[in-house]
């Protein structure tokens, strides 16, 4: 009986794998990074202090030139910002498969920041995400508003 349950159970792992594979397959890098994109600014519009399950725990994010390193103090940044209310609206997003890793994703993208009250400020992020046992992280981000000095 244990025998034919470990069976099973590893033909069920296989199956899931081979599914999880071919799904991975079949997604572009451009429908990846579209669907990351939205499912990323959602939740930070709605539950930032999530934001660290995005993250790989090695992590680097810099924020407006400030450089934190680990998902914890990623999460930490992103959840001591200075407003309450924040709606990203995504301009384009440009995604490029990383070549040195399979299943990587370059993701670029360019929008407006609305925050509270304030007039809406124009963005680029650019996130590196890779894949890691079945899901996809983000290893390295890069957020700047596009503001000029006159």
């Amino acid at each position: 009986c244990s025998i034919l349950s470990l069976q099973l159970k590893q033909w069920y792992q296989r199956r899931v794998r081979g599914e999880r594979e071919r799904y991975l397959a079949m997604t572009s890098p451009e429908q990846l990074g579209k669907a990351f994109s939205e499912t990323y600014y959602g939740t930070f519009s709605k539950n930032r202090s999530e934001l660290f399950k995005f993250y790989h725990p090695q992590a680097m994010l810099s924020f407006e030139g400030a450089q934190v390193t680990g998902h914890e103090a990623i999460n930490n940044k992103l959840t001591s910002l200075p407003f309450q209310q924040v709606q990203h609206i995504v301009t384009t997003v440009d995604v490029q498969p990383v070549p040195a890793v399979d299943g990587a994703i370059l993701v670029q993208i360019l929008g407006q920041l609305k925050t509270d009250n304030d007039h809406p400020h124009g963005f680029v992020q650019v996130f590196t995400i890779f894949p890691v046992n079945g899901s996809h992280l983000i290893v390295n981000d890069m957020f700047r508003l596009t503001l000029h000095n006159a």
